[in-house]
């Protein structure tokens, strides 16, 4: 159960990730860069690389409201927040052949590593995660025209290579507990006489 930075150190981890894969030897010696995008850096973007671009947040509707965490005294927290993060990968290059290079190496390198470990998530800040959280990663469905209207947004349809990805389910902690109260030690029942009506 993560904090409330977890967002952010979901899309640090994929960064991470994919820079601990990375080997110049691979792509010609090219220089590339991995970054966390915001829109409005679509409009001056790196030469060589890969972005991350958070574009959707969704609540998991399949697991609504998994019960907070037992605290060290037993104390329970409150409800968990499950997220989907929906996150668009984006290859770029000057040229069509390094970032085809560059997109086929990306997914690879995420399909050869469908579980985010508690390692990589931590490693941008610690305690964000717990040391047996995992989150799920893989490929997301999206249509060409959705596709291209976020492209529209973000960047006057200067369209690069992109494939979206989903990280499910990403389970945020309450800091709150819930209220507490002692068991019922005895019941009292008071019982109040009808009153009669005048005829």
């Amino acid at each position: 159960m993560a904090t409330f930075r977890a967002i952010g150190a979901v899309s640090a981890a994929l960064v991470r990730l994919l820079e601990s894969r990375y080997s110049p030897g691979d792509f010609s010696d090219n220089q590339l860069e991995f970054k966390v995008y915001l829109a409005s850096d679509f409009q001056h973007p790196m030469d060589a690389g890969v972005s991350v671009f958070l574009y959707r947040v969704y609540a998991n509707t399949h697991q609504r409201t998994p019960p907070g965490r037992l605290d060290a005294v037993g104390q329970r927290r409150r409800t968990q927040l499950p997220l989907d993060l929906h996150v668009l990968l984006t290859a770029w290059a000057k040229d069509a052949s390094l970032q085809h290079t560059i997109a086929g190496w990306m997914m690879r390198t995420l399909e050869d590593t469908p579980s985010l470990p508690a390692g990589l998530l931590n490693n941008s800040a610690r305690g964000v995660f717990q040391a047996d959280e995992t989150v799920e990663l893989s490929i997301a469905e999206l249509d060409t025209e959705t596709l291209f209207r976020i492209w529209e947004v973000i960047a006057a349809n200067a369209y690069q290579i992109s494939v979206p990805y989903v990280a499910r389910t990403v389970r945020i902690e309450s800091d709150e507990l819930l209220a507490t109260y002692r068991p019922v030690q005895e019941r009292a029942f008071d019982f109040v006489a009808p009153v009669e009506e005048d005829r």
